[in-house]
């Protein structure tokens, strides 16, 4: 690798196209990089650099590329153990559940907090509220939709076997599962970034999940500070079991189970919730 090349790479992606690249470590923006340099054939990073500033198509599919796709229905069961505990404390504590599913790629995080809210005798489903957010505009469209191809996914399944019952929510066919409309009727999706847009309001619940372990150490502060402010007082966050809340945060975030990466905020500016 051209270490001028890929800085090159990494500047215009950043100045001229919006993605904040200095967030993100070096070895995950390198990977994304290398692919779309093997998928277009180009001569090295050099060319590379010459084709995206030249080519509008491009600079789409590195900017879609860039975006954290790796996802599942109730990915981690014990996770979503605790969520459920979670849920059903804050259903039973409040009029409304306002869930925000941020960084949630093609959507089935969020639709699986929607089954979830209608599975549990002991959630009020029709209390909970829940978006949906991700910075890539495809990944939304598929979330939109709610169709997930067997053949571009694997055990998706064995992935909503979590729930007994969850062809109650899905239409299964040959090649692919499809989110009924009862239930899709029950998510919102919208674009946001975490690391420029400003934060959300109201939350009580905030999964954000394997998005950190791909962020600049120094910039994870500020993308928590962001979620914080987003959660009511008494809110909790989910993160991703190998990651943590960094030190100079643990005053904000107060441990529910370390275990799980399950966090509470005791105290925030949050406010009633926003409808964008």
């Amino acid at each position: 690798m051209s270490d001028e090349a890929f800085d090159a790479i990494c500047s215009f992606v950043e100045s001229d196209l919006g993605f904040a690249t200095s967030h993100y470590n070096d070895s995950y923006l390198d990977r994304r990089i290398s692919s779309r340099i093997r998928r277009t054939n180009s001569e090295g990073y050099e060319a590379y650099a010459d084709l995206l500033r030249s080519d509008p198509d491009e600079q789409t599919a590195l900017l879609d590329s860039f975006s954290i796709n790796v996802t599942g229905f109730f990915r981690n069961p014990d996770v979503w153990d605790g969520v459920r505990s979670v849920l059903r404390s804050l259903s039973a504590s409040n009029e409304t559940v306002h869930v925000w599913s941020a960084a949630c790629a093609d959507g089935r995080e969020a639709y699986s907090l929607a089954m979830l809210a209608r599975d549990d005798p002991e959630i009020d489903e029709s209390s909970v509220y829940v978006l949906g957010t991700d910075i890539s505009d495809p990944a939304l469209e598929t979330a939109r939709q709610g169709v997930y191809r067997r053949t571009r996914t694997t055990d998706i399944d064995d992935q909503l076997s979590y729930l007994e019952t969850y062809e109650d929510y899905v239409e299964c066919e040959d090649d692919c599962v499809r989110i009924r409309p009862t239930l899709s009727e029950t998510v919102r999706f919208e674009r946001h970034d975490l690391i420029n847009d400003e934060p959300k309001s109201g939350f009580d619940l905030v999964i954000c999940r394997n998005l950190f372990i791909y962020i600049d150490p120094a910039y994870k502060e500020s993308m928590l500070e962001t979620i914080a402010r987003s959660l009511r007082p008494g809110g909790y966050l989910v993160i991703g079991k190998a990651e943590t809340i960094p030190p100079s945060l643990k005053a904000t975030f107060t441990i529910h189970d370390g275990r799980l990466r399950i966090y509470r905020v005791d105290s925030t500016d949050g406010s009633a919730p926003s409808n964008g």
